[in-house]
């Protein structure tokens, strides 16, 4: 009976570390993921599917282990395996999770000023580029701006609830 306790326990996730810190490398490619996902406007799908295999996430790591060789032949992905081994601790997956939503709400607020922006620079159109949307004009946000943003993104915890 020891054989199939010892078949099915999490021994290849088990950190040298602590228990609850990630390591540098895995918390890197978890934070180049959750950008990549923001950059292309799939958070909500993505938090959707995470929350939805977060059970399964050793076995998801599993399969990944088994496509590796079919996936680095096609793709030169340097970051494969580090970002398969956070994949089986589950405490990543929730900070995974956590990553995308944080830059998520700081793209948000980059849009919503930028929309902003937008409104008050029509204000000072003329009536056909009203209408008929000939001229779409370069809208400069201030960088000082954008810092701000992310700083008060970072420094106040989620607590969950958005403030409008």
């Amino acid at each position: 009976m020891s054989i199939f306790r010892d078949f099915f326990t999490d021994t290849g996730s088990a950190d040298k570390n602590e228990p609850g810190k990630i390591p540098a490398d895995e918390d890197a490619i978890l934070e180049k993921v959750a950008k990549k996902v923001v950059d292309r406007h799939m958070a909500v799908p993505a938090i959707i599917f995470l929350e939805s295999v977060k059970p399964v996430n050793y076995i998801g790591a599993q399969a990944m282990v088994f496509f590796e060789p079919i996936v680095q032949s096609v793709f030169v992905i340097k970051d494969y395996d580090v970002f398969r081994r956070a994949m089986e601790r589950r405490e990543n997956m929730e900070n995974l999770l956590q990553k995308i939503e944080r830059y998520d709400a700081i793209s948000y607020k980059k849009e919503k000023l930028y929309k902003k922006k937008l409104k008050e620079e029509r204000k000072n159109w003329t009536w056909y580029q009203r209408y008929l949307g000939i001229k779409q004009p370069r809208i400069i946000i201030d960088p000082a701006e954008l810092e701000a943003i992310e700083k008060k993104a970072e420094s106040k915890p989620d607590d969950g609830s958005d403030t409008k």
